[in-house]
């Protein structure tokens, strides 16, 4: 500022200055040299984008990369800000861990259903997996119906591509909606033009391969940069399941393959309600099919009408999947209700129920070795068994690395229970005595069940035990988890009268049966390597009556309930009857 015969003037600034004529007409060429580049950009831009799908691909990867690194981005910083924060009390610090859970699963639920295909895979996957807190299960569940269909000039223009004919040349009418879309594929009805048969064309979802190698990188990246960040949350079991299995599963050859596999295996079973539709034809993303008419399996209105019990139903399942793990060591990864259709027992079914049940999607199956598969059966029976509590430890080192500190979370994860006695040293609050065996578990409600679950998650440190056995544990162990997890609920949504432990019986039988011809092959093994002997009949011999002093008494308990079942149900109808 000047002082100047007591007035005084600011310099004036170069803002302030007056504009001459020469630096308007440099400003004005400035700015017209960056309007007519930033236009040419956005031109070239435009263009690229229109007539290069090179260009197209790299724009749409970095926006589906931006949308779910800013949801894990917002979840890191949220989960880094609740878990250092201090509470006043236990209960303020739980019920914020929940409300900081529940958001930070909302987030990545928007961005999964944004990005969609693969994207839901991901989703669905974490809302089967019990173990993780409730929040995280609940808010992903919906993305089980998550799924939009392709519109049908596009699902036309890929049967082309992939076929090399046109649909009204293969088929003399097909269906322009789907009868069923999922997170990779929907399915159409048509007829087939050479043999007038009814089938159903499942058309994989376009572009579906093109995104899953960007999905997967960035999931790998955002896993990765979690880790970093909260070593002690394990999340790179999720991305290795995503790397494995979505290439399997967007292969329908695989997925026909899978198909043949399975019905050999069942060729030989006399009696089961079980059936394979027939694989008509198949490339990468279309697969033809015999197509079965019928309802999802926990369509009560649907059973009510056919007269099937719901009973027998979650039995056979129980007893389909038990076959597929114990017996032949290949199994069906995701048998949840959309995945499988009943219908009344058509003539010269091998069911011997009124009823018969269709197993679709084979597109994702688990081998189990023979070692595995064993010692998983034997650890199925020391739960059965009263007092196997050091056979249980063994069993679970022997088939998921798992050592005592983390059993109690890998035992829950089997049953869906909080423990057995003598699982943890000291039982959580809200878990009162504990049942020697499977076999003296009481029947709960959905409601008491999730109390008890919530009692084991709250103990300190036990979530980040979760994470350290979701890390440890085989991926075909985690399957079985899954797969587990799946028939629980179909079990629970059929709304079955039997006791709870009915279901935990028939695995018993079967693994029972699979450690009995495991000690046959054994048998005669050792025949041919070492010769006969004495004890190595007798060993046989006691061997055989272990097995039937299982398999026939866990029989005579089957009996037993389901009369107590058929019981009730007599009563009950009995008494409504009475009262009208």
């Amino acid at each position: 500022m000047l002082l100047l015969r007591g007035r005084s003037f600011r310099s004036q600034s170069p803002i302030q200055r007056p504009l001459t004529q020469r630096t308007i007409a440099r400003l004005h060429r400035g700015l017209t040299r960056t309007s007519v580049t930033l236009a040419f950009l956005g031109l070239g831009g435009w263009t690229a984008f229109e007539t290069s799908d090179s260009f197209q691909h790299f724009v749409h990867a970095v926006r589906r990369c931006s949308i779910i690194g800013e949801a894990v981005i917002c979840d890191v910083i949220d989960y880094k800000h609740t878990l250092q924060a201090d509470f006043a009390t236990e209960e303020e610090k739980l019920n914020a861990q929940s409300r900081c859970h529940k958001r930070s699963a909302e987030r990545i639920l928007e961005a999964l259903k944004i990005n969609g295909g693969h994207g839901i895979v991901q989703g669905q996957h974490i809302s089967s997996v019990n173990l993780l807190p409730i929040e995280w299960t609940s808010t992903m569940k919906p993305l089980q119906d998550q799924c939009f269909p392709t519109p049908y000039e596009d699902v036309a223009a890929l049967f082309k591509e992939e076929t090399g004919q046109e649909l009204e040349e293969v088929f003399s009418w097909f269906s322009r909606e789907p009868i069923g879309v999922a997170s990779l594929a929907q399915v159409h009805t048509a007829i087939d033009r050479n043999t007038g048969r009814k089938v159903a064309v499942k058309i994989q979802h376009p572009r579906l391969e093109e995104w899953a190698h960007i999905d997967m990188a960035a999931t790998t990246v955002a896993l990765a940069w979690v880790k970093r960040v909260f070593p002690e949350f394990e999340f790179s079991w999720l991305g290795e399941e995503v790397r494995t299995n979505l290439p399997l599963e967007l292969n329908f050859l695989q997925e026909a393959d899978n198909t043949s596999r399975v019905k050999a295996n069942f060729a030989d079973v006399k009696h089961t309600s079980l059936y394979i539709p027939e694989v008509l034809s198949a490339t990468k993303r279309t697969l033809v099919m015999e197509f079965i008419s019928g309802a999802r399996v926990d369509d009560l209105d649907y059973l009510a009408r056919h007269k099937i019990d719901r009973n027998q139903v979650s039995q056979e399942l129980s007893r389909i999947f038990s076959t597929m793990v114990y017996l032949h060591g290949f199994f069906h990864a995701d048998p949840h209700a959309g995945n499988l259709l009943i219908r009344p027992k058509p003539v010269r079914s091998r069911s011997p129920y009124n009823f018969e049940i269709a197993l679709l999607d084979h597109g994702l199956y688990f081998d189990v070795d023979d070692e595995l598969r064993i010692n998983y059966a034997k650890l199925w029976l020391s739960l059965i068994t009263p007092g196997g509590k050091e056979d249980r430890r063994k069993y679970a080192q022997l088939v998921a690395n798992i050592g005592p500190d983390l059993y109690p979370i890998f035992e829950s994860s089997i049953t869906g229970r909080p423990g057995l006695e003598g699982t943890w040293e000291d039982a959580p609050e809200g878990v009162s005595a504990r049942p020697r065996s499977m076999l003296e578990l009481s029947t709960q409600s959905e409601e008491e069940l999730e109390r008890m679950r919530g009692a084991v998650l709250e103990r300190e440190g036990l979530l980040v035990s979760v994470f350290s056995m979701l890390r440890v544990v085989p991926r075909a162990v985690l399957m079985l988890f899954k797969m587990n997890d799946l028939l629980r609920n179909l079990d629970a949504e059929l709304k079955t009268t039997h006791d709870s432990t009915r279901v935990f019986l028939i695995v018993a039988r079967y693994c029972s049966s699979a450690v009995w011809r495991d000690d046959c092959r054994g048998f005669f093994t050792r025949w041919r390597d070492l010769g006969a002997s004495i004890s190595l009949f007798t060993g046989l011999v006691r061997r055989w009556f272990a097995y039937h002093l299982i398999y026939d008494g866990l029989r005579i308990i089957e009996w037993e309930m389901d009369f107590v079942a058929r019981y009730s149900v007599f009563m009950l109808a009995r008494y409504l009857y009475s009262s009208v």
